[in-house]
């Protein structure tokens, strides 16, 4: 089986890599497609691979396991429902909260992840696991603080109550998705693609009906979601809707056969990756913060992979010589007569 952190490595390129195709697919700074389209595609991409992964997978001597009971499978829509109320509790933290205090804000999802990683999992962290966690947390925070003599420094502490529990929430809701998608996952031994296809099946369906409210709230102004699905799309397009599947596939074997703990280190290095090469790419001038930042972020990835005998200097055990076997003498006493 393939190692996971390949796949994590893979994750991290792939994930760093979007945010710049999804630049480089505007044009003249807006875009010439409908944006909300791209998720939808982006489900129906990985719907497909599942199936075909599916297909092949039955094809097979040994027959993959698949549970089709109900109760099992209704648990499946569950992960989109959530994705759902928190993109809209995201809309809602950016009425109150700049940008820069937003991005700032949804690092807290690194630590409410380890939080619902042990509650709800089960799943015992080291104390140098916490710390590991938590210096992710500034680290990431680190590298995209301005400099504070901008106006954004100023900003972040003065956003109403509104917008910092807002955004607790927000962190809260991407936690509690990826940790319950781990709990799907994980909890049976069936087929990773049988769960990928009901997954994505619901995820469909979810982005069907997002679009058809869209439409709904502009009075169907630029027509059906399905007429304009194509306009404006060109290579660079397609290029973003296959990379933004083939993460979310990437991320559900990492849920399959790792956790979800590896996947917040993989997307926060993205996140790292992304400002080095937005340097080289858009001119990206780089800062004090974003260097000291990727060197917290460094020690956070040593600190909680390393087996901690590589971490602490322990000495050797005194060993003890083992004592020579005492031979019996015996001693003949000589008596005068």
């Amino acid at each position: 089986m393939t190692q996971w952190y390949f796949i994590a490595a893979l994750l991290t390129i792939l994930t760093s890599s979007q945010g710049i195709l999804t630049t480089l697919s505007q044009t003249h700074g807006k875009y010439k497609y409908d944006y909300a389209t791209v998720p939808f595609l982006a489900e129906v991409f990985k719907l497909l691979v599942s199936s075909f992964l599916l297909w092949r997978e039955c094809k097979s001597s040994t027959r993959p396991r698949m549970t089709t009971q109900w109760k099992s499978v209704c648990l499946f829509p569950i992960p989109s429902i959530i994705y759902l109320v928190h993109n809209n509790v995201q809309f809602a933290t950016l009425t109150y909260v700049d940008t820069s205090t937003y991005q700032i804000m949804g690092n807290l999802k690194i630590v409410t992840t380890g939080i619902l990683f042990r509650l709800f999992l089960r799943k015992k962290l080291s104390t140098l696991q916490w710390m590991a966690i938590v210096l992710l947390a500034v680290g990431t925070t680190t590298s995209q603080v301005k400099g504070c003599g901008e106006v954004s420094c100023d900003s972040l502490l003065s956003a109403p109550i509104q917008g910092y529990m807002l955004g607790i929430l927000s962190a809260c809701l991407s936690a509690l998705a990826g940790v319950y998608t781990e709990f799907l996952m994980k909890k049976n031994t069936d087929s990773l693609y049988w769960q990928n296809l009901q997954l994505y099946t619901f995820g469909v369906i979810f982005n069907i009906g997002r679009l058809l409210l869209d439409d709904f709230r502009s009075g169907f102004e630029n027509g059906p979601w399905w007429q304009r699905l194509f306009i404006g799309y060109n290579a660079t397009t397609w290029m973003v809707v296959i990379n933004l599947g083939s993460t979310g596939l990437l991320v559900s074997w990492l849920m399959k056969y790792a956790d979800n703990i590896v996947k917040v280190y993989s997307t926060s290095m993205a996140m790292l990756l992304t400002m080095i090469l937005s340097v080289y790419l858009f001119n990206f001038k780089p800062t004090l913060q974003l260097f000291l930042g990727i060197i917290i972020c460094m020690m956070s990835l040593q600190l909680y992979f390393s087996p901690p005998s590589t971490l602490v200097d322990i000495p050797a055990a005194t060993v003890k010589a083992p004592q020579e076997n005492l031979k019996e003498v015996t001693v003949d006493r000589i008596t005068d007569s």
